[in-house]
């Protein structure tokens, strides 16, 4: 501010280099797959099992989706991002429509799916000077009225489910039809906007005097086909599949349960499935979790382990964001009589994860007697210590059974973890922690793109990137005794040279100590001589 002519005191209000780096959530799930109901390709956030039932309709026979949803959430998940994929039938002949008699009113679901059978929609008129009133307070024409052109529609689905909107119009209006139902029904579109936006002779024809409830029921209800490869993979410019994802700002897991029941049990998702949806978890900073095949009575649990990997066929450093457990779950089918089943292990592990990196934080493995699994009978294997040492080696993690501790979570690597790699990133909580820090920085520094590319600038950026480590290191998060001995932050000109400062470059490096899970605890007993 300028200074005045006259003497007093002059208060100046200067920016702070202070900027508070928040750690992002580390345990959003994201679930893809086929689901009953809901939009196709859009990403929904869900915060509970109540709100997937309400949105995407509940658990179906044939999908594992809302299984894995349920399993999340009911081992402690806090978010999860679900999006559905729907393949349209070789015999579909166009969405499921209806329309009212010889009308121009048209109407269509929502999405497509079996679930528009269940669908029913009710139109009716209020009294003509009821009318009157509505056609004045909106601002249309007086004609309006009595053309039958304002009326309400009651939407029913299944039952207990039924939405009134109120005061429709035909015509062009804060009201018009195609729009307020876009906003607020769940169940019901448009099929079309009405031919002309002032057409005030269009007039929704209702029988009887007084008008008689209509009930017309949609028809061309079809389920999807069983997903393909193409419909995961869609499209990162049209955002559709699993890079749907991108309409979404953050998922930490990624989880593709089985898309297919069969007389067996759930056939495994694809393995070209799993590699595209790993390329794109890699640009996305995220887990990819992947469930395991049907447990085999014919081969030992090392050699089905083993053929699994080896059907996979992924490697390379990717496989850093890839975790895979052994065997699958059982439970409970509420849809089959409660009969026991084997189920995809995704959702479970996801779960886990989020509590425990509520409980304890990222850096600490998902694993342990306190990594119990909730709402499963048992495991289709109860693999022996033999078995463990057969499987941990190759960096596939263990589900296991023990006495009184029960079902639990007995391994923490990565697809990288196998013995001879000897990967920095062999261990899952050191590969979260890692991309939890990249997320943070990437997100917390942002503020410094178009800032003059100098000493000030580096120091900013050295205060807040320390004071985020360090707020990790007070945590717990890493090794060391003192803060120089767990992380440091280097950005100065030996980073950042006079040629990346013409270029439009600033450097900084993050380095950090990680702490590694103790997978072997190791007890040495000796013998001492007592008194000859």
């Amino acid at each position: 501010m300028a200074i005045s002519t006259f003497p007093g005191v002059y208060i100046q209000e200067v920016p702070s280099s202070v900027r508070t780096i928040t750690g992002v959530p580390t345990a959003i799930a994201a679930v893809v797959g086929r689901t009953l109901l809901g939009p196709v390709n859009e990403p929904i956030i869900i915060n509970n099992f109540g709100q997937f039932e309400r949105e995407f309709g509940g658990l179906v026979v044939d999908s594992s989706v809302g299984y894995a949803v349920k399993d999340f959430f009911s081992n402690g998940g806090g978010e999860a991002v679900v999006v559905r994929l729907y393949r349209s039938p070789s015999t579909a002949t166009g969405v499921a429509t209806i329309t009212f008699g010889s009308t121009v009113l048209k109407l269509k679901a929502s999405s497509p799916g079996t679930w528009v059978s269940a669908l029913k929609v009710t139109p009716s008129l209020e009294t003509p000077s009821v009318r009157a009133q509505i056609a004045e307070a909106l601002g249309l024409p007086a004609t309006t009225a009595s053309a039958n052109s304002i009326f309400n529609l009651k939407i029913e689905y299944g039952t207990g489910i039924v939405e009134n909107i109120q005061n429709l119009t035909l015509i062009e209006s804060p009201r018009r039809y195609d729009k307020v139902l876009a906003q607020e029904s769940r169940y019901v579109r448009a099929l079309a906007p009405p031919a002309t936006g002032d057409n005030t002779d269009a007039t929704l024809l209702i029988a009887g005097s007084p008008p008689a409830p209509l009930v017309p029921v949609f028809a061309g209800a079809l389920a999807s086909d069983p997903l393909q490869r193409s419909d995961y993979a869609g499209s990162i410019a049209a955002k559709t599949g699993v890079p749907a994802l991108e309409k979404t700002d953050l998922f930490n897991i990624l989880c593709i349960p089985p898309d297919v029941r069969g007389i067996d049990g759930w056939t495994p998702t694809d393995p070209l499935v799993y590699s595209d949806s790993l390329d794109y978890a890699r640009t996305r900073r995220a887990m990819l979790v992947i469930d395991p095949p049907k447990a085999s009575t014919t081969q030992s649990p090392g050699d089905q382990v083993l053929a699994f990997l080896a059907s996979l066929n992924l490697s390379g450093d990717r496989t850093q964001n890839a975790v895979a457990y052994f065997p699958r779950v059982l439970e409970a089918d509420p849809l089959r009589s409660n009969t026991v089943d084997g189920f995809a292990v995704c959702g479970v592990v996801a779960g886990v994860m989020a509590q425990t990196d509520a409980n304890r934080g990222v850096w600490k493995a998902p694993a342990g007697i306190d990594a119990g699994m909730s709402g499963i009978t048992g495991l289709e294997v109860n693999l022996t210590d033999a078995d463990n040492g057969r499987i941990n080696p190759v960096g596939v993690n263990a589900l296991r059974s023990f006495p009184i501790i029960g079902n639990v979570v007995w391994g923490a690597r990565t697809l990288r973890g196998a013995d001879e790699l000897g990967d920095q990133y062999k261990y899952l909580p050191v590969r979260r922690v890692a991309l939890f820090i990249e997320e943070s920085l990437f997100r917390g520094t942002k503020f410094a793109v178009f800032e003059p590319n100098d000493e000030p600038l580096w120091a900013q950026l050295r205060l807040n990137i320390g004071a985020f480590m360090n707020n990790l290191f007070r945590q717990g998060a890493f090794q060391g005794q003192t803060p120089r001995d767990a992380y440091f932050v280097k950005c100065d000109k030996e980073t950042t040279t006079q040629n990346d400062i013409n270029l439009g470059v600033v450097n900084i490096l993050v380095g950090f100590a990680p702490l590694k899970p103790a997978e072997f605890v190791v007890i040495k007993i000796q013998q001492i001589a007592g008194q000859l």
